[in-house]
């Protein structure tokens, strides 16, 4: 149960930080946080990470739903194992993750980001992101770390 409320909180958290950053006019010039290291701006992206494949959004969706699909069936098969706790907290934070990505794409057309960097490396601080992404990414992390000693 505690591994569905994780996936849950993620994807309810992320709906409504996606929907404050949509209802905001202003958002698509910005605003700096944490000494500017931390931007709130507001983008679209149409396709996947870095906007990649934006002109084929139903590719898009059919791919991020087989991928949300097969972690989904994974997820139910170890649940009742209950013998590696790392792996299904990955598995939860990437279905939440993903699971928020994707009804962006299929109720937008695009997933909300919302967030960028400001580092020295100027290829990252064009990137923006949602926390989702960050999910799906320590997910993933995660879910390789632990299927080393699973599979």
């Amino acid at each position: 149960m505690r591994y569905a409320m994780v996936a849950a909180s993620v994807f309810a958290g992320d709906y409504f930080l996606k929907g404050r950053m949509e209802a905001r006019q202003d958002a698509q010039e910005g605003k700096e946080l944490c000494k500017g290291r931390i931007r709130l701006r507001k983008y679209h992206n149409k396709g996947v990470a870095l906007n990649f494949l934006k002109d084929s959004p139903g590719l898009v969706k059919k791919a991020s739903g087989a991928v949300l699909l097969a972690l989904a069936a994974v997820w139910c098969l170890f649940l009742p194992r209950k013998k590696n706790p790392c792996l299904m907290l990955g598995l939860s934070l990437a279905i939440g993750g993903g699971a928020s990505n994707l009804y962006d794409r299929i109720k937008r057309g695009y997933v909300v980001d919302y967030f960028s960097f400001h580092t020295p490396w100027k290829w990252l601080n064009q990137i923006v992101f949602n926390i989702s992404d960050f999910c799906v990414i320590f997910g993933s992390a995660l879910i390789v770390l632990a299927g080393k000693k699973e599979l």
